[in-house]
């Protein structure tokens, strides 16, 4: 593969035309400001009348074909009307077209050749023009002429006009620059629930009877196509105790009763002793710790004790969990940390909004009548809203200028943007893979238009590879300072995940689960959010071994404690007096503080003040990307990525190195993932004075001037002890929820969002 220079993995600034009137970098305020204003031709086809017969049969099946230059427009064709209504916008990108009238041509179909009843022609020049938010043109009727251009039976009623993208017909209008059918379209993820399912016990079971055999009893439970199952009770014969937890993702609207079953297991199989369903619709739904009540559900089912007519029932304790946040995408990039109960929400803070303004030099992913083709479009998610563009069929460098918005309720939340080519357009494969861009809206400054070209980066079995640039204009818009600057106190999950915490498998688990779900709600959308976009999307592979990412992370460990190690040497060098006057003042500075130990903390913290202000000027002007260097993608050993690409169980011979590589690569995974996060640990220290987030290094660089001027006026000696005692203080003046400084550390961003 061509190795590219450093540079073309960089990000780099544009100047777009934004809202047709400001450039990048102002403060606009007018509607679709963040995209470029495109111009079209937009044709209203409403209705005909009086339209003639001119099939044998006396009907008129018409229909309207709307031309300009080389693209066509067809309307649906009306059976057997003389008096037809169509009501279809068709628009025209005015880039793409270099005719110089359009014409509206009214034909009968016919199974042979359809008839031409009449047209209407209008020129460029004299169509008006509309701009938002100017009342919309009132359609008009127009007399149709024949092809000799003479006067013809029939008139057609049509609205002509130039526009923009801003036009409110453009969302559901016919795009001549855009695939068939495949329109600009928003989807929201279906509302997720975690249910706690707690199987405490069951009487009166018949189990088989056989002498000398202890029945081992179990319970399962099944929602959809998820099911877990308890352990064998250790308590025999007609009434089993278990008393365990279950967890399972529900999405509204609740389709799937849950499924309960008590099982025997038997030599070879499992007998089913009883079942009970339970709608999810009458289960109750709690909000915070408080305990649900319990309850005996009768089983049915044909193994049950007739004989002594005893009905045979389980005890149960069911709930939905609404103070939870339940988890769909990876935890480094959540774009959303509410709870699911919406009377757990906070105000929202700001608005986050999108100009997908186009791409350049895409990779050909597919063929097209023996020649590269793209048809490419962009998938934005962030929180429940997912947006996708409208598909620029067979197109490189596609310009889509389109603008979203969302509501943002945290701003230590990121917004993914996937690029994909359209491989299902011509009846092809699944969607395929171009690249994405994560922006953390934390290291943005509010209020500014950050317009930027993105490298579009996929790593192959061959090696990294540019597939293309994305052009995108952001702008974090912050309606209160105060609420926001609030938020880095707070916890950064609800309060259900530290006052009832779920284990790392439990988490992986329902994760697994929600994205299943989510991928399944979308994909029955009109058109359908496919699984392979959803999943690449919420990083559902992220946690899969791979020998380049675990060099990547160990690295960023290296970078972390580079500092440290250059601080060492620093000292060394001051001890052998390579520079005897920086020794002196060192030895100067060593025994004031030791005669004065009061003074080590204020000058501490008025350091960190001094490294904050310093480091001002060079502070980070542009949001973080995708890092080839920093992930060691570019210099990657082909054997470490075949073995990246390997299948999961590896498809590698022979079998004891298969299973041995499994093995490996299933535990190198949990090392992968702890190393990652120490690295995170680390990169947030060193973001408390790098202005990657500005807010955050504004507060931390103010509270170290207070705590300089506090640390000065009070004695050390009684803040060590007021240290000493709240680290020693009693459990009754201690919670669960983490600290203040700890939920601000939390919110520090980290390298992360520059890992491929």
């Amino acid at each position: 593969m061509q190795k590219l220079p450093p540079e073309a993995y960089t990000l780099r600034e544009t100047t777009p035309h934004l809202g047709g009137n400001a450039m990048a970098g102002n403060k606009l305020t007018t509607a679709y400001d963040l995209v470029e204003q495109m111009q079209y031709l937009y044709v209203r086809v409403v209705k005909a009348k009086d339209l003639p017969f001119k099939d044998s049969s006396g009907s008129c099946d018409a229909y309207v074909e709307v031309k300009l230059g080389n693209h066509k427009g067809l309307t649906r064709h009306v059976e057997k009307k003389a008096n037809p209504e169509w009501n279809q916008v068709f628009s025209f990108s005015k880039d793409r077209v270099e005719a110089g009238s359009v014409e509206v041509v009214v034909k009968d179909k016919d199974s042979l050749k359809d008839d031409l009843i009449g047209r209407v022609v209008f020129e460029l020049a004299e169509v008006p023009r509309r701009v938002p938010p100017d009342s919309p043109l009132a359609p008009q009727w127009y007399r149709l002429d024949d092809s000799k251009g003479n006067r013809a039976k029939g008139e057609i009623m049509l609205a002509v006009w130039m526009g923009t993208q801003a036009d409110e017909a453009f969302p559901e209008a016919w795009h001549s620059d855009a695939a068939p059918g495949i329109k600009s379209k928003v989807y929201l993820s279906p509302r997720l629930w975690y249910l706690r399912v707690n199987v405490i016990e069951a009487q009166d079971l018949a189990p088989s009877d056989k002498p000398g055999r202890f029945p081992e009893l179990l319970a399962r439970v099944a929602l959809g196509s998820h099911a877990a199952r308890t352990r064998v009770s250790q308590r025999g014969g007609a009434s089993p105790l278990w008393n365990e937890d279950l967890m399972f993702v529900a999405a509204e609207p609740f389709e799937e009763p849950l499924v309960l079953t008590v099982e025997e297991k038997l030599p070879g199989k499992e007998q089913v002793l009883g079942k009970a369903v339970i709608p999810l619709s009458a289960v109750e739904r709690r909000l915070d710790a408080k305990p649900v009540g319990s309850r005996w559900v009768p089983l049915e089912g044909e193994e049950l004790n007739k004989e002594r007519k005893l009905p045979s029932r389980v005890h149960l304790r069911v709930c939905l969990e609404g103070g939870y946040h339940v988890l769909d995408e990876s935890t480094h990039y959540s774009s959303d940390l509410r709870a699911t109960a919406k009377q757990l929400w906070r105000p929202p803070i700001g608005v986050l909004e999108l100009g997908i303004l186009g791409a350049q030099g895409l990779q050909s992913l597919k063929t097209k009548d023996g020649r590269g083709s793209s048809d490419a479009y962009c998938v934005a998610k962030y929180g429940q809203k997912w947006v996708r563009t409208r598909t620029a069929a067979d197109c490189s460098n596609p310009r889509w200028n389109e603008q979203y918005h969302w509501e943002v309720y945290d701003p230590c939340t990121v917004v993914t943007v996937g690029v994909f080519d359209s491989g299902s357009l011509h009846g092809g494969g699944g969607e395929l893979r171009v690249g994405k861009v994560r922006i953390r809206l934390s290291t943005l400054e509010t209020d500014r238009v950050y317009a930027h070209s993105y490298p579009l980066l996929a790593l192959h079995p061959s090696g990294v590879k540019k597939m293309g640039e994305l052009q995108l204009a952001v702008r974090f818009a912050c309606s209160s300072l105060a609420n926001m600057l609030h938020i880095y106190s707070q916890p950064l999950l609800p309060k259900m995940h530290y006052l009832h915490p779920l284990s790392v498998a439990q988490l992986d688990m329902l994760r697994n689960q929600a994205t299943q779900i989510v991928a399944a709600r979308l994909g029955r959308a009109e058109p359908p959010l496919r699984k392979e976009v959803v999943e690449y999307m919420l990083d559902v592979d992220l946690h899969m071994w791979s020998m380049r990412r675990s060099k990547a992370n160990f690295f960023r460990i290296m970078g972390v404690f580079g500092g440290a190690a250059a601080a060492a040497r620093w000292l060394d060098q001051i001890c052998r007096w390579r520079n005897p006057v920086a020794t002196v003042l060192i030895h100067l500075l060593f025994a004031i503080l030791v005669l004065y130990p009061e003074l080590i903390l204020p000058t501490v913290f008025l350091y960190m003040v001094l490294i904050g202000v310093w480091r001002f000027r060079r502070r980070p002007r542009q949001p973080p990307h995708m890092d080839a260097r920093l992930s060691h993608a570019d210099h990657v050993h082909p054997d470490e990525l075949d073995e990246e690409f390997d299948t999961f169980p590896s498809s590698r011979p022979p079998e004891v190195v298969r299973m041995r590589y499994d093995r490996l690569r299933s535990v190198a995974g949990r090392v992968q993932t702890v190393v990652g996060d120490l690295a995170t640990q680390g990169e947030r220290l060193q973001a408390l004075l790098s202005w990657r987030d500005p807010r955050a290094t504004a507060l931390f660089v103010v509270f170290c001037l207070l705590a300089a001027a506090v640390l000065y006026v009070v004695p050390f000696q009684l803040v060590a002890l007021l240290a000493g005692f709240y680290v020693l203080r009693h459990p009754r003046f201690r919670h669960d929820l983490p600290s203040v400084p700890l939920n601000f550390f939390r919110r520090l961003p980290a390298r992360t969002d520059s890992m491929l």
